[in-house]
This record gives C-alpha cells, structure tokens and sequence, in this order.
C-alpha cells in the first residue's frame, strides 16, 4: 500500500487494487496552507472541525465515515473507534474517531486529533499496528511526551508524525523537533517526498522507525 502525506492530519492511502482513501481533509483558513487537489473513494473523518472535515475539498463522491463502526468498501477493512478531543473526558473539544485501516494486508492507524491519555483498554482494541499516524503538537491534541507514550505501548513498526508546526503553518502548535528528540537518531528517517510504501513482508515486529515526511504540493 502507498501512503501520502497532503499535510496537517491528512494522508492518501492508496491499496494496490485502486482503492483509495484521504484522512481528515482541511481547510487552508484553519491551518495556514491550502489543501493539495486530491480524489478519492472514501473519505474518514474524525471530528469536526474544518482543519479535518472539509469533505467538499476532496474530488470523486466519495463515501464518508465520521461514525462509529466496521466498515468494508472497496475490499478495505476500516473500524472506528470512538475516544475524546481532550483529557476531560470530551468537556471541552468533544470525541474524537480513531480509525484503523487494513490495505493490502498492512494495518494502519490514523488518531485523529486524539487529546485523552493513553489507556490499556483504548491501546488493546487497537493492536496490532504495522503504521502508526498520531498528532505530536499538543494544545488541540496530545503532546510530544504524550504522543511517544502511545508508541511505547502500541508498538507499531513504523510512525508518522502529524498536526505539527511546519514553516507555514499558522496554528498555535508544537514543532516536530520535541516528538523526535524523544528517539535515538537511528530510529528516525527523513523521506525525501510526501510518499512511501508499505509491503506487508517490509514488518519484522522488533523495532520501531519514525519516518518524516515533505507535505505533498500541486
């Protein structure tokens, strides 16, 4: 399967069959720079807030999921799950989706704008995790320390960082430096371009790898 980075939470994911599927499309007001062009099948939402639900900015009619529940189009597996905005229990941004894809035999999780604390209960029923997509710039979600402790117990081989202070973002939010600081300079990959690929064999389980990505441009 082929991932995209479109910026902010957002991501291409692409199956070899041709599905495709774009997570949490935003609106360039929100967050400082505009969404790239994009179409898809399937469009997931997590919450709704215009820097993850402009749904009207992705071509192709796609079938929209911002609820709770299993899902198969296309052949691709999606389960949502559903967890809070913030550390109060939904008080003061409300749920939050965390969803969790099967393409190509690669089980991948997007979580959204996840804010609550890591929990074994939320950690177990989302294991096991080969692609890890969190949020590392705190205010609106989970911070850096708090983004490595869901690695540290979720494990997945690999994890891409999101909804974090580039140079032309204008959102009041922490810069990637303070999640990778977390981790020894081997285990952190700088790609050059917004893409990757992912094959099921490319997984052994024994270690984890952070990949940065460049935000995809068209």
């Amino acid at each position: 399967m082929k991932l995209t980075w479109l910026g902010h939470s957002s991501f291409l994911l692409e199956e070899s069959t041709g599905t495709t599927i774009v997570t949490d499309p935003y609106k360039g007001a929100n967050v400082g720079y505009n969404m790239p062009k994009v179409s898809a099948d399937i469009v997931t939402v997590s919450h709704a807030h215009g820097d993850h639900d402009n749904i009207g900015g992705v071509d192709g009619n796609p079938t929209v999921i911002n609820r709770v529940g299993a899902y198969e189009i296309g052949g691709v597996h999606i389960l949502s799950r559903r967890t809070y905005h913030d550390d109060q229990k939904g008080a003061k941004r409300g749920e939050n989706l965390v969803f969790k894809y099967r393409m190509d035999g690669v089980d991948v999780c997007h979580m959204g704008d996840i804010g609550e604390d890591c929990n074994a209960m939320l950690v177990e029923s989302l294991m096991p995790v080969n692609v890890l997509l969190i949020p590392v710039g705190g205010t609106y979600t989970i911070d850096a320390k708090e983004a490595k402790e869901y690695v540290d117990r979720i494990m997945p081989d690999i994890v891409v960082p999101m909804h974090y202070k580039t140079k032309d973002c204008e959102m009041d939010i922490d810069k990637l430096g303070e999640f990778l600081d977390l981790f020894d300079d081997e285990c952190v990959e700088y790609v050059d371009g917004p893409t990757v690929e992912f094959d099921r064999a490319d997984f052994d389980g024994e270690s984890t790898k952070v990949l940065v990505l460049e935000k995809f441009e068209n």
